[in-house]
């Protein structure tokens, strides 16, 4: 198996004003130790990147900034959108693309994912691409059908140099935002599936050096057995991120995997 770094990021979603954000991101920043083999990120919001970029780079923290989403041109008439290069320029390193939220309230596709994943490599971003399934999918044991398909679809056309820039979360949306949470078999099953496809487009070496998170209600209690499984590679925290304590506890419960 490779050395795969672990990574865990916070999606803050829409929440937390700007002096909210700067305040967590240096909290963040100043207990890194805790975590420090491990690779943080933070996504706030797109009016708060520089607010938190600007903390991060006062800390002289080497936690990474992210945004969470972009567009897939590089400019023109697209109101209220924001392009890949905006983002670099703003110190982004990160980029969630493709996340459940995106997919099922902005009517999101694999078609539109890809475009915008592709965009955000040639600018420079690392895409952390989203995935998963439903209830109703996951119930009627469509679970590797659905995640094969996004899996495929997001990240088509990219070459295997490409490809191994890539973080993929695997975030079942059942387990999102709701308090429930895969058991740590039920994550690995699906996270090795989707190595497996990551071989099939490209190749069995470079799958195994990309990274996979798991998202879904992570909390510090469970973060740890999450971490154990060999190939969950990190985290994509919601509600927990929230809160320097616990977004740091999960990010030290990875370092240590």
């Amino acid at each position: 198996m490779a050395s795969r770094r672990k990574i865990v990021a916070g999606n803050w979603k829409m929440n937390l004003d700007r002096a909210q954000g700067r305040a967590l991101a240096a909290a963040v920043a100043g207990r890194r130790g805790e975590a420090a083999a491990a690779e943080l990120v933070l996504c706030p919001t797109a009016v708060s990147l520089d607010a938190v970029g600007t903390a991060l780079g006062a800390a002289k923290s080497d936690v990474a900034l992210g945004a969470q989403n972009a567009h897939d041109k590089a400019s023109g008439a697209f109101t209220g959108e924001v392009a890949p290069a905006m983002l670099v320029d703003l110190g982004c390193r990160y980029v969630i693309l493709g996340h459940s939220e995106r997919r099922t309230l902005f009517g999101e596709t694999d078609a539109s994912v890809n475009a915008k994943t592709k965009a955000a490599l040639a600018a420079g971003l690392v895409p952390i691409v989203c995935v998963g399934e439903t209830l109703e999918e996951r119930e009627a044991g469509r679970t590797a059908a659905v995640v094969e398909s996004q899996v495929k679809g997001s990240l088509a056309g990219l070459s295997p140099a490409d490809l191994g820039k890539v973080v993929v979360a695997y975030e079942p949306v059942w387990a999102i935002g709701t308090g429930k949470v895969a058991t740590p078999e039920q994550a690995q099953e699906v996270h090795a599936h989707i190595r497996r496809l990551l071989g099939e487009l490209s190749s069995p070496g470079v799958a195994d050096t990309i990274r996979i998170q798991y998202g879904g209600s992570v909390k510090p209690d469970n973060a740890a057995d999450l971490a154990a499984q060999p190939d969950i590679d990190g985290a994509l925290v919601g509600g927990a991120s929230l809160k320097a304590d616990d977004f740091l506890a999960i990010a030290a419960a990875f370092a240590r995997a």
